[in-house]
């Protein structure tokens, strides 16, 4: 297959293009990209990304991101900025590549587990990771020729964001969470959203 990746350079997409290069033909796109510049808050970007590479088969997310802190210091312009970067950065992502994704070809989101099990401090993440969730799951019902959409849902990945928060939550290696990927991409589900904690997590 031909899979576009955005967020290629970051650290779980990084991994995630790793694990899908193995039996596929991989495109790495990212704001940092010289070959493949993608920025998700900006809907002419991507299409530009997707006039330039024509068809493919796979579109996946593994861009986004959100305030972080107290709900009492949340401002109009935190929520604003999580809510066009994570959640209408990506809902852009998928419309804007149904017209180039060949029948069958699948559209991968992320979110996280704070939309269930947030910590202190993650409302703004909790609000937009539940809605990529919810939009995933309507798109599902209505996009045409038999492409699937589904959202990866992986908990704080990295050894610092485990220091940081031990206990409060989980955590999981780029490695690990790159499965879920791989799941939503070859896999034959549409319209879920993939929990990467049943894979291993490092203690």
């Amino acid at each position: 297959m031909k899979i576009v990746v955005i967020g290629a350079s970051g650290l779980i997409g990084s991994a995630v293009v790793k694990a899908l290069s193995a039996h596929h033909e991989v495109i790495g796109a990212s704001r940092k990209s010289t070959s493949h510049p993608a920025d998700i808050t900006d809907a002419a970007s991507i299409s530009k990304l997707f006039d330039s590479i024509g068809k493919f088969d796979a579109v996946v997310s593994v861009a986004g991101g959100a305030a972080y802190k107290p709900l009492a210091e949340l401002t109009d312009a935190d929520y604003a900025f999580s809510i066009g970067y994570k959640l209408m950065g990506q809902v852009n992502v998928a419309r804007l590549a149904v017209p180039h994704l060949n029948d069958n070809g699948s559209i991968t989101l992320t979110t996280g587990v704070f939309a269930e099990a947030p910590p202190p401090n993650a409302a703004a993440i909790a609000m937009v990771n539940a809605g990529v969730n919810g939009f995933v799951i309507g798109a599902a019902r209505e996009l045409p020729r038999g492409i699937r959409i589904n959202a990866v849902s992986p908990p704080f990945v990295g050894k610092l964001a485990h220091n940081a928060f031990k206990s409060q939550v989980d955590s999981q290696t780029a490695e690990d969470t790159a499965h879920g990927y791989v799941e939503a991409v070859e896999g034959r589900a549409s319209g879920t959203v993939i929990d990467t904690r049943s894979y291993t997590r490092f203690a």
